[in-house]
């Protein structure tokens, strides 16, 4: 990966394609390529949705080469939804393949003069951009059927839904999987409504004729793998519980210790949970002929995705994550798969982040548009949401959104986004992960549940503040340095159980960049990431007043063990003090 793509969507005399050498930006990759171009390119101040945002695709360091896990992709971009910098998360096949085609990242920049649609067709002579009206408002589902007629089935697509063309700060990124499907998704942020500005529908990689990338040492490189693998495949999340059950195995788990948010953050338990667990999904799935077990890319050996068919047996949407079945399930105190799968399937198809939607209609069912429960309420506020109905838009940019046109003062959002399926009050250490990460509440940036509920890596007790601002420190400079890998942020689970796999994770780098780093290299680099990222939401306004969670948080007990947040204000404050 020696060069940057970068693509000026208005360029005088129509968008335009430049290969650049990585200068700078020489030797990351990921979310230090995303946010170092961000935060170095992007006016901190400018307009999400103007043309001095951009939005950066980057593969990981490692993702394109023979390394187990790495095919993750990092999206960078400003935040229309937080007003802050953004990097969101997906698999699916895209990122090796951009990798294998030479590119460290895939630069958006600039805007259209006018509101044509373009496609990007980018292979091993480069990209080629043309603009095709006959894809405006296209699901994603039907956009990738009519690329495949198109272009045949070896490519992979990088797509939005109508949602992102209509701007919708909760809109995603869609990343096709193997099978060529749009289900893997950059959700968090408003990916897909930035995106939308650019005029871009979707960006066809084609990576033919192209070999996997070499590594500079191939014996350590190699040897790195099989214990890195060996690693994952004996720890018991890992190697166990995320292959037999999907995400989803967390439900029962997370209910069970008082943390599950229900009926939108107002208890931690949720009476028929096991309706919607991922037991029950596993039987469901394999009773209908779907799949219980299945990667999100090629190279995934911990294989947590799995194929979700309708009662007919038929194909309705990938196994939905365990934040999805949370956000519309318990979140919603909906206890149907069937019904979870379809919003799960909606959201997929207008490009929208499942947990900012489950969330949104959370707070619209407590502002009695819907009464809690109704899942057939949910579906027809979603399709509102892809019809672009004034209702529709309001939910389509977030809960935070909604909850201040239909006043409603009970708002799980930190910096205007929402948070996902742990409560802050009973999982204390993710609630500073929530306060303080520069990305707005994300459960990803810093995954204390692991420590809290878990016991992985240590054991910190989860109702009490002790030790939670140390940990969540830690898990952030982690999980920044893991997502400039491309590896799978689950690889967590062992690394930090495992001295010898962790060990490996740091061999495989050295193996295939031929440096030699340290435990203490990979520190230093994710605290570098955090640096910039704080620094540029700083230059925007941000202040230590944002990294704070909603006060009912601090006021209100959380049954069943009758807990407030209690981690303090001076305590959030010291964070970033390393």
């Amino acid at each position: 990966m020696d060069t940057i793509l970068r693509i000026d969507m208005g360029a005088n005399g129509g968008p335009k394609a430049h290969e650049k050498p990585l200068g700078e930006y020489a030797g990351i990759g990921g979310r230090a390529m995303t946010s170092a171009i961000i935060a170095r390119e992007v006016p901190p101040l400018c307009h999400p949705l103007g043309e001095d945002n951009k939005l950066v695709f980057a593969p990981g360091l490692l993702s394109g080469s023979a390394a187990a896990m790495s095919g993750r992709i990092s999206v960078g971009f400003k935040s229309p939804l937080t007003g802050g910098i953004k990097e969101s998360n997906s698999g699916g096949q895209p990122s090796q393949m951009i990798a294998r085609l030479g590119y460290a990242a895939i630069v958006l920049e600039g805007k259209p003069k006018d509101d044509t649609i373009y496609k990007i067709i980018i292979n091993k002579d480069g990209a080629d951009i043309v603009p095709d009206n006959s894809l405006k408002m296209l699901g994603n589902y039907d956009l990738v059927g009519k690329i495949k007629k198109e272009c045949g089935d070896k490519i992979a697509c990088i797509s939005i839904g109508p949602a992102g063309e209509m701007k919708m700060a909760a809109a995603s990124v869609a990343f096709t999987d193997m099978e060529m499907r749009p289900t893997r998704h950059a959700g968090r942020g408003g990916a897909g409504a930035v995106m939308g500005s650019k005029g871009v529908k979707v960006i066809v990689v084609d990576d033919t004729g192209t070999t996997t990338r070499t590594p500079a040492d191939p014996e350590k490189f190699k040897k790195a793998n099989q214990v890195f693998v060996q690693g994952l495949k004996k720890h018991p999340v890992t190697g166990e519980g995320l292959p037999a059950y999907g995400t989803n195995v967390l439900t029962n788990v997370v209910n069970e210790a008082g943390a599950y948010p229900t009926r939108n953050f107002t208890s931690g338990r949720f009476e028929t949970c096991s309706r919607i667990s991922g037991e029950t999904q596993a039987e469901t799935e394999t009773a209908r002929g779907g799949l219980a077990t299945h990667g999100c890319h090629k190279g995934c050996v911990i294989r947590c995705s799995g194929v979700y068919n309708d009662k007919d047996g038929n194909f309705l949407t990938k196994q939905p994550e365990y934040e999805t079945v949370w956000a519309h399930g318990g979140n919603c105190e909906i206890d149907d798969l069937d019904a979870i799968a379809m919003l799960d399937r909606l959201d997929d198809d207008f490009g929208l982040d499942t947990i900012e939607m489950g969330a949104a209609i959370g707070v619209a069912m407590e502002a009695g548009l819907a009464k809690f429960g109704d899942s057939e309420a949910a579906i027809s506020l979603l399709k509102e949401v892809g019809k672009g109905t004034p209702l529709g838009r309001i939910l389509g940019n977030g809960a935070a959104i909604t909850g201040k046109v239909f006043g409603v003062e009970r708002v799980p959002v930190v910096k205007g986004q929402s948070m996902p399926a742990y409560d802050p009050r009973a999982v204390q250490g993710q609630g500073v992960t929530y306060a303080t990460s520069p990305m707005g509440a994300d459960h990803t940036a810093g995954y204390a549940v692991a420590t809290n509920l878990l016991g992985v890596g240590g054991s910190v007790d989860a109702l009490k503040p002790e030790g939670q601002v140390e940990l969540s420190r830690n898990l952030q400079i982690a999980t920044a340095s893991i997502d400039s890998t491309g590896m799978c942020l689950f690889i967590a689970f062992a690394i930090l159980d495992q001295p010898e796999t962790f060990q490996a994770f740091i061999d495989l780098i050295n193996g295939f960049t031929g440096q030699n780093l340290t435990a203490d290299d990979i520190t230093a680099l994710g605290k570098s990431i955090l640096k910039k990222e704080r620094d540029f939401n700083a230059r925007a306004g941000f202040t230590s007043k944002d990294d704070r969670l909603p006060d009912y948080f601090i006021k209100e007990k959380f049954a069943p063990h009758d807990v407030r947040f209690e981690v303090t204000d001076e305590e959030l404050d010291q964070v970033f003090n390393w």
